[in-house]
């Protein structure tokens, strides 16, 4: 049996992150997926460290909205039909979770680690020889409608609370940022402090390296496995059997089939979105991440190309691709900029696990001494990875964390 302090279970963006910032405290760590670092879901978004996105999810609750979502939502997240019966439950606790003072609660929990996350990433990825694919060029978000920009006040409103700087965009303005988008006559907001990567699985997988030359080991195995034991918890690997003192969850939407088999329910969802990346056309360059929120997509330049990211679902993990949504945001994408042929013949899905009040989940599981989770946000998991990752180790090791945990602890889904 080989022994660890840690085993951390998921090598996406938060188990990376959270793996090097426990090494850093001197934890013997044990990082095991049943990929490479970085080969699912990490490298699957839109890659931006975003700094705006205070306020809660707007999850559909009326019957009227239910349907409206299960139908064609322009620039909204589609329920699928045949997911709706298991996703029921997870909408009553999201309606539950937005009730007087939400925002105020989500808005002063998601502003600490938006604070530090730029910069602890980019720690990192000094250490890690990878700024080279980090960007200080900010985000656009186009509004099509009047409606939707009003629709913003809420994070606008937030964002001014919390000194994060923001500015409003006439329509030359755009054209002035950037200068090959088609111009049109609607409103925008540039969020100057936001930052983006051009390959988010190239970040993962250089942070990985970091982990390893440091002295942590990677393996491939199971998460289906993990099991108590008298001194912790083992999960088999490819090497065999290993054993921690300790384990972290970071699995993402592969986390409530383990959590299961432990006896732990949350009243999660899962939400798959899709990427496609087109070849540049001659003289044509996009500089930053635009989102159009309207037609729900985003357009960022990325090392393979132009990369449109959009067609988000509620849906199960055994659901099958569905293209429809991503074709409709390509065809807006076409109207915004010119853009050129597609690379990848079928979209690339990504699946991310939202959490009922769209806050992370952090902290020790009730009733499993030394079982710890890492997963949940789905706004911005690949941004605020490594700020995750820093009050996760911050938390275990007893050191003062940065922020104030309870706001992320499982207790507020898991009683004893």
């Amino acid at each position: 049996m080989r022994n660890h302090d840690v085993i951390v279970l998921g090598g996406g963006i938060s188990g990376v992150c959270a793996a090097l910032h426990l090494q850093a405290r001197g934890m013997r760590v044990l990082l095991v997926d049943r990929a490479a670092p970085g080969d699912e879901a990490s490298r699957a978004n839109a890659g931006i460290l975003a700094r705006d996105g205070f306020s809660p999810v707007d999850w559909p609750v009326t019957a009227g909205e239910i349907l409206s979502r299960v139908m064609r939502p322009a620039g909204r997240i589609r329920l699928d039909l045949r997911s709706l019966p298991a996703a029921l439950p997870f909408l009553r606790a999201a309606h539950m979770a937005v009730q007087t003072g939400a925002a105020a609660r989500t808005g002063r929990a998601i502003a600490p680690l938006q604070a530090i996350a730029a910069g602890e990433h980019l720690a990192l990825a000094r250490a890690a020889s990878a700024l080279r694919f980090f960007r200080r060029t900010g985000w656009i978000k186009i509004y099509r409608r009047q409606a939707s920009y009003e629709a913003s006040e809420q994070d606008r409103h937030f964002a001014r609370i919390f000194g994060v700087p923001y500015t409003d965009l006439s329509a030359a303005d755009l054209v002035r940022l950037e200068p090959h988008l088609v111009s049109f006559d609607h409103a925008g907001l540039y969020w100057p402090d936001t930052q983006s990567v051009s390959s988010p699985g190239g970040v993962t997988k250089a942070y990985a390296r970091l982990f390893r030359e440091r002295g942590g080991e990677t393996e491939m195995g199971k998460a289906e496995t993990l099991v108590a034991t008298r001194d912790g918890w083992s999960v088999r690997t490819t090497r065999g059997e290993a054993e921690g003192r300790r384990a972290v969850i970071a699995l993402g939407a592969g986390a409530p089939g383990v959590l299961a088999r432990l006896g732990v329910e949350l009243p999660v969802a899962t939400m798959r979105g899709y990427h496609r990346h087109f070849r540049a056309v001659s003289g044509v360059t996009l500089s930053r991440p635009i989102t159009d929120i309207d037609n729900g997509y985003t357009l960022t330049p990325m090392e393979r190309g132009l990369r449109l990211v959009g067609g988000h679902e509620l849906t199960r993990v055994d659901r099958p691709v569905r293209e429809t949504a991503l074709l409709r945001a390509g065809a807006a994408a076409r109207a915004l900029m010119p853009i050129g042929a597609q690379v990848e013949e079928v979209p690339i899905p990504g699946v991310r696990l939202c959490m009922p009040d769209g806050l992370p989940v952090m902290g020790q599981v009730p009733a499993l001494p030394g079982l710890w989770l890492a997963l949940g946000n789905e706004r911005s998991s690949f941004g605020l990875g490594a700020a995750m990752g820093r009050l996760l180790a911050e938390t275990m090791t007893g050191a003062r964390p940065f922020a104030d945990p309870a706001p992320y602890s499982p207790v507020r889904f898991i009683s004893d």
